[in-house]
């Protein structure tokens, strides 16, 4: 009986678990973010490029 209050009370594993979702929806965030802010760049040096050949 011991041993399950023990378990019961022990949530070191929790913790962990949890600042690993949180660290997924971090690097999902960023991920999405760098993404989106590399197309706009592209697209940026792209109109750079074509106003100086022109």
């Amino acid at each position: 009986m011991q041993f399950v209050r023990k378990m019961i009370r022990n949530n070191k594993g929790a913790t962990a678990i949890e600042y690993g979702l949180i660290a997924a929806l971090i690097a999902v965030a960023a991920i999405t973010a760098m993404t989106s802010l590399g197309q706009k760049v592209g697209k940026t040096f792209n109109n750079v490029s074509a106003s100086m050949v022109q």
